[in-house]
């Protein structure tokens, strides 16, 4: 039978996610000039947990945690446990940009809920997970000046993913899985041309409903009894982006009058990269964990139209995406005083951008701590993470950007059934 305590706390989780969910469209949590170009920053797929390792979780199969970064995670979830796992973050960016011989500083900050998951058991030998989580992010302001003017340059939006994953375990060690997802958002490129007493915007709008799939693959192997390895692959096709993107122009002296530019469907114009993705982690005794992944996405070669008329020829150009993670859980035990329960994290990663300004990569490395700190009577963790960021062109640095960002994760673990055994 149901036990009533793990019902009511799986009725409030629910009532949670459907509450956040609008909420969690509408979030932008993205505040970097890097962003103009392309589709946005994209999200990296990882909890908080992931996060406070180096972003790293292709090989990773933890039954207390929500891994929507590897589809196969999930049939290792215990046949009796139900899993929610929300998370939010709070960013701070300093930038620093020389121009024209002057040195040009400035911060922001920002904050919100990242995402949104739950997981659950369907079968002895299966699992499923549903969520809403970021794919991409659009987030700047900035200004310069122009012949007989100036402009100011404005970007907001964001692509989400509502997923759906499911994952099987035919025989002992070996998982498989995938996500179906429905993309959707809008993502908004706005220029304000001041001159003359004149006041135009020019608008680039993207319009993103789509689909995506990713799949996924885990072994995991019992070297000896003190010793497991695991490892862990994903694959994501290239497709076409179905949706709408153009450019309108607005007349803000006259009433606001507008002109749409090159209004045209993305299918066959606009395309998303292909994911390919390898990790491998080794458990010692079931404290520690050292995980490594490498993530590859070959954007150079991908279909992104220009709107004639509003975006410059040479922009929004592509270079391969590859992102290169480890990181480092460590849990004295299981066990015992509350210090030895908590899990103490520590990571790192390196990686080149899919954008590019001018002929200029984006390159950025990271590194981040974290802990899971156990709720004291049930299994519930709260995940925090610290990360340190830095993000520059290469080789011209163009703007230069440091931001740390702090992820907060609630990881609420309940038993769905319970059986009385007969005397």
């Amino acid at each position: 039978m149901m036990n009533m305590r793990s019902l009511y706390t799986t009725l409030l989780a629910v009532v949670a996610w459907l509450a956040a969910s609008p909420a969690l469209m509408a979030e932008n949590t993205e505040i970097s000039p890097y962003s103009r170009f392309g589709y946005g920053a994209l999200s990296s797929h990882a909890n908080a947990t992931q996060k406070a390792m180096g972003g790293v979780g292709l090989a990773l199969r933890d039954s207390r945690s929500v891994n929507f970064m590897n589809p196969a995670s999930y049939a290792a979830i215990d046949s009796l446990t139900f899993l929610f796992d929300m998370g939010v973050q709070l960013k701070g960016l300093s930038t620093n940009e020389t121009r024209d011989g002057v040195k040009l500083s400035g911060k922001d900050f920002t904050g919100g809920l990242d995402y949104v998951t739950m997981e659950f058991p369907v079968t002895r030998y299966g699992a499923a997970a549903v969520g809403l989580v970021p794919w991409s992010q659009v987030g700047y302001s900035f200004g310069n000046e122009i012949v007989n003017g100036s402009n100011s340059n404005q970007g907001s939006g964001n692509v989400s993913e509502l997923f759906v994953g499911l994952s099987a375990r035919p025989f002992k060690g070996f998982t498989l899985g995938v996500n179906v997802s429905y993309m959707f958002g809008t993502l908004l490129n706005d220029m304000y041309v001041y001159g003359d007493g004149v006041t135009s915007l020019f608008e680039r709008v993207t319009e993103v409903r789509d689909y995506s799939l990713r799949f996924g693959v885990q072994y995991g192997l019992d070297i000896t009894r003190d010793h497991n390895v695991a490892v862990g692959l994903i694959y994501s096709p290239k497709k076409s982006f179905h949706g709408h993107a153009y450019g309108v122009k607005y007349d803000v002296n006259q009433d606001n009058s507008a002109d749409t530019i090159g209004y045209a469907s993305m299918k066959g114009a606009y395309e998303q990269a292909a994911t390919y993705g390898a990790g491998l982690a080794w458990i010692w005794k079931k404290s520690l964990t050292v995980a490594a992944d490498f993530t590859y996405q070959p954007w150079k070669n991908v279909k992104y139209r220009l709107i004639e008329g509003f975006d410059q020829p040479g922009a929004n150009r592509f270079d391969n995406y590859w992102k290169a993670g480890v990181g480092v859980q460590y849990q004295p035990a299981a066990r015992g005083s509350y210090l030895r329960r908590v899990n103490y994290r520590l990571g790192g990663y390196y990686s080149n951008d899919y954008v590019m300004v001018g002929s200029n990569s984006i390159r950025e490395y990271g590194l981040s701590v974290g802990l899971g700190l156990p709720a004291p009577s049930s299994k519930t963790m709260v995940n925090l993470s610290f990360e340190y960021r830095h993000r520059a062109a290469s080789p011209q640095k163009l703007v230069v950007e440091n931001y740390w960002q702090l992820t907060l994760g609630f990881n609420i673990n309940e038993l769905w059934f319970w059986q009385n055994k007969l005397r």
